[in-house]
């Protein structure tokens, strides 16, 4: 995954947004002095491409990209899951700041995201691979959680999930802005929300049928 991929095979709406958010702009992010010997955090990025703009094939080719960059700017994209009905793409990864993650996005392909969140993850179970895979969004506001509650809050969801057949694979958490993220499996949505509701009563705002990849 280190080579780029001509744009003939992208589709028009990337085409289109690779025109319009060119990487040699003088809007786009710059490398920072220092980004080379920063201890690198872990972030979560979202880019809002819109309804049926956006397949699995067109954000693999972009990812390849990132790849082709990604070390010049001390950047470890390490999987991104995409909600293809929704047209939203979300990265994981690893980097010094949030410039130089947005920076690899805007020099590989021209996609900044929309948002970059700076989050700390929780306990990683085995993904079983037999069910569908769904992100879900609690927005709990700033200042209203930390790694700590959200923890307790997911040893509860364990202890529920089997009842609804659901498999819980990690969370992250954004104490900053007070956002929960999580990653699990399950048959249906619903399932993934009334493990929650049972569990712990915090219910998410949104819930996302989504395909992995890395």
């Amino acid at each position: 995954m280190k080579t780029f991929v001509p744009l003939i095979v992208v589709s028009l709406f990337f085409s289109a947004a690779l025109h319009a958010q060119s990487p040699k702009s003088k809007n786009a992010p710059k490398k920072t002095k220092d980004s080379a010997t920063k201890p690198n955090s872990l972030f979560l990025d979202v880019h809002h491409l819109g309804a049926g703009k956006v397949t699995a094939k067109d954000v693999a080719a972009a990812h390849q990209k990132d790849l082709a960059v990604e070390k010049k700017y001390g950047v470890n994209i390490i999987k991104y899951w995409l909600d293809e009905k929704n047209g939203d793409v979300y990265c994981l990864a690893s980097a010094p700041d949030s410039e130089s993650l947005r920076a690899t996005h805007a020099e590989a392909h021209g996609l900044v995201p929309d948002a970059i969140r700076k989050v700390s993850e929780g306990k990683r179970a085995q993904a079983l691979k037999n069910k569908n895979l769904y992100l879900d969004i609690h927005e709990l506001g700033p200042g209203k959680v930390t790694a700590k509650d959200v923890a307790g809050a997911h040893e509860k969801d364990l202890q529920v999930q089997k009842k609804y057949g659901v498999n819980l694979i990690t969370y992250w958490v954004d104490e900053k802005n007070g956002t929960v993220m999580c990653l699990a499996e399950a048959a249906d949505s619903t399932d993934l929300i009334k493990t929650h509701k049972e569990a712990h009563g915090l219910v998410p705002q949104k819930v996302m049928k989504v395909k992995e990849g890395q």
